[in-house]
């Protein structure tokens, strides 16, 4: 009797047993559960959402954005640029004769015969391009040494030094055609009869002049006095066509390092010196750039000889004329433009590291 109850009291801890197991892995399924339900949240916020319709990766439709932003400027490049280019180049072999009907020019190839009328044929064609090379090889060092000498200036510290630079590049923000005619007496260009004479008058000045006549060496040689005047008659103009050189050598001498002046100074190197050492080797670059900028300026002065003659060109309707003209004229401003660079090359000082 006593075996019996002893069974029946193991089969019912084993039963207490079993239901007290089964309770513990029900909550530990239920915990497991919970643990799934935030990491399952968390990878579905995680996943971008899908959207309709683009199926595009990312990164190609930035490339795409990219390249649209750049069309815009690719094919106004072809239409306004390049494409007018390649035409004026044909029509420099052509005769051009404007249609009377819906418009348009009629082309005659005539080869090589307007270039060689520009040349041979016109009479003041060929003497008006060594005349601006001459004006811009005068020109171009007065105006790059002027420049260096406001800029070292105006890199010094003294009250009004923001005045003064302003005053020096504002001639770049107003130089139009309209107020440069103005300013040199063409009153009758801009729109505005008679006062030219009194105007212009503020402009200009003839110090250097006045100075040499005063000692006594001013008429010893005609051609002298011819190079003198033409540097020296219209310094306004001078300091109007040296705006973009002061801020390209003011920003150059500001590059240069405290340390550099530093070892000079301790070294005792005079002004001079440090000028010529320090100075003018570290802001050589900036003088290539700023040679490039005042050649080019120069020759597409709108006012030069040559540029006088070839807008005339377009007023008869002579396009091919005007166009062999032009690219005569771009042919010796690049091989102008290649001797300076392949001479001055040689002496600029380029920082390595």
């Amino acid at each position: 009797m006593s075996e019996m109850v002893k069974d029946i009291e193991n089969a019912v801890e084993t039963t207490e047993n079993v239901e007290i197991v089964e309770a513990q892995e029900a909550e530990t399924a239920k915990a497991e559960e919970k643990a799934k339900k935030p990491a399952a949240a968390k990878s579905a916020a995680a996943k971008p959402p899908k959207q309709k319709g683009m199926k595009i990766p990312y990164e190609r439709r930035k490339s795409l954005y990219g390249y649209g932003f750049i069309a815009l400027w690719f094919f106004g490049s072809i239409y306004f640029f390049i494409m007018p280019v390649i035409e004026s180049i044909i029509w420099s072999f052509c005769d051009t004769i404007p249609l009377t009907g819906g418009g348009g020019m009629s082309l005659d190839f005539v080869g090589l015969k307007n270039y060689d009328n520009a040349l041979t044929v016109h009479t003041t064609y060929a003497t008006s391009l060594s005349e601006v090379l001459g004006n811009t090889i005068l020109k171009t060092p007065l105006i790059l040494i002027f420049s260096i000498f406001i800029a070292i200036i105006l890199n010094q510290k003294f009250k009004g030094r923001t005045l003064a630079r302003a005053v020096f590049f504002l001639p770049v923000i107003i130089a139009t055609g309209p107020v440069i005619d103005i300013i040199n007496g063409n009153m009758d260009s801009a729109g505005t009869n008679g006062g030219s004479e009194q105007f212009n008058s503020l402009f200009e000045t003839d110090l250097v002049g006045d100075l040499l006549t005063y000692l006594g060496i001013y008429n010893i040689s005609d051609k002298l006095t011819e190079i003198i005047n033409t540097l020296t008659s219209d310094i306004f103009n001078l300091v109007w066509n040296s705006g973009i050189q002061i801020l390209l050598f003011l920003s150059a001498l500001q590059t240069i390092p405290f340390s550099a002046k530093e070892a000079a100074q301790m070294e005792g190197a005079t002004s001079w010196e440090y000028f010529w050492k320090i100075t003018l080797p570290y802001i050589s670059p900036m003088i290539v750039a700023s040679l490039v900028y005042t050649i080019v300026d120069s020759f597409v002065d709108p006012e030069n000889p040559v540029m006088t003659i070839v807008l005339g060109m377009g007023k008869n309707w002579e396009f091919g004329y005007q166009a062999a003209m032009l690219w005569l004229y771009f042919a010796i401003v690049a091989v102008a433009l290649g001797i300076v660079l392949a001479i001055v090359n040689k002496f600029v000082y380029y920082e390595v590291g």
